[in-house]
């Protein structure tokens, strides 16, 4: 089978062998039931790491949201959502579907909410009105972007919440990429905001699952929407144990990821003709376009693809490409060399 350097995503990594062999000793119980022990394990870790009362652990970043949504809405209520944001783009519609709220989105120019625009949006309860009932953020934010929400930004538009008595859910998927971008802990990250839902298949490189984190009566609530969704585990610790290893080693990683996001984003722009913004490489997401050169983004994949190398298409004209566990200063090289000659050779 031929190997390719796959950025597409920091979710095509493989667990590492200290993963793996956790995996393969974990002790387990019925999670249902609440013997699980690993699973718990995980779960007050998590709490802990974030300063939370308690988590949840659940099948993926997507029904960690959702299951946030559905404990803190009612059907016919409205959703504030950023306009690039993963939960109103690439939740298969899961917001109307589920939870049967509607959305207000909002612009999220480079990771940051326009306060008194996200306020002129809230919608109070009215005879006409869908009552605005809950604010969702993202932090990295912007679809394809990986931006760093800055710190006063969301600890504003949880002041706002707490003005209107709306809660704030932060869907926090590469929140430890934030971390190691802005040097902030975790923990302050998400002080103010009532959930948050970080992924354990990201950046972590756990090959399962993700995290729904809160007080103690949200988790209960949410315990009981997952298990509504056939979300319920059994022997879960299985796939747990790598979630604890990954959040107690995978740190210094990320800080490899972003390193390497900027050695190539920088190396992608010296190229001439593809546009590259260096100034948009927040964490370890680098984003270029090919607009305005004699190739289709398709042409362009394609070429990448033949020469070993997968990308993303983003849109008609651009591409990403994601560092991440398994991804080497030999691979960016070998990347910048393929570019560099399926460019010139246009």
């Amino acid at each position: 089978m031929k190997e390719y350097i796959d950025l597409r995503s920091d979710t095509v990594t493989q667990p590492t062998q200290e993963m793996r062999e956790a995996m393969f000793r974990a002790v387990v119980g019925d999670d249902i039931m609440g013997e699980d022990p690993t699973v718990r394990e995980l779960e007050t870790l998590s709490a802990d790491i974030l300063g939370k009362e308690d988590a949840l652990f659940v099948t993926s970043g997507t029904l960690g949201n959702q299951i946030a949504v559905m404990a803190l809405t009612n059907r016919g209520e409205e959703v504030i959502v950023g306009d690039t944001s993963h939960i109103f783009n690439l939740e298969v519609g899961a917001l109307a579907a589920l939870s049967q709220v509607q959305t207000r989105p909002i612009e999220v120019p480079m990771g940051t909410y326009d306060i008194e625009r996200m306020e002129a949006l809230i919608q109070e309860e009215g005879i006409q009105r869908a009552k605005t009932s809950l604010i969702c953020v993202e932090n990295t934010n912007n679809l394809n972007a990986g931006f760093v929400v800055p710190l006063e930004n969301i600890n504003a538009v949880c002041a706002l919440g707490r003005k209107h008595n709306i809660p704030v859910h932060l869907d926090g998927a590469r929140i430890f990429n934030a971390e190691v971008a802005s040097k902030v802990p975790v923990k302050e990250i998400v002080q103010e905001v009532d959930t948050v839902m970080f992924a354990l298949t990201k950046g972590l490189g756990s090959p399962f699952g993700a995290m729904l984190a809160g007080n103690k009566d949200f988790i209960k609530k949410a315990r009981w929407i997952k298990q509504r969704l056939g979300g319920g585990f059994r022997q879960a610790g299985f796939l747990a144990a790598p979630g604890i290893v990954a959040l107690k080693t995978m740190m210094p990683q990320m800080e490899i990821d972003h390193q390497n996001a900027q050695v190539l984003g920088k190396g992608l722009s010296a190229i001439d003709g593809l546009k590259v913004d260096t100034t948009r490489i927040h964490t370890n997401i680098v984003t270029g376009s090919v607009e305005g050169l004699p190739i289709t983004i398709d042409g362009f994949l394609t070429k990448l693809m033949d020469a070993g190398i997968k990308a993303k298409r983003i849109s008609n004209t651009s591409f990403r490409m994601v560092t991440h566990l398994g991804i080497e200063e030999q691979h960016i090289k070998e990347t910048l060399r393929v570019v560099e000659q399926i460019i010139s050779n246009l």
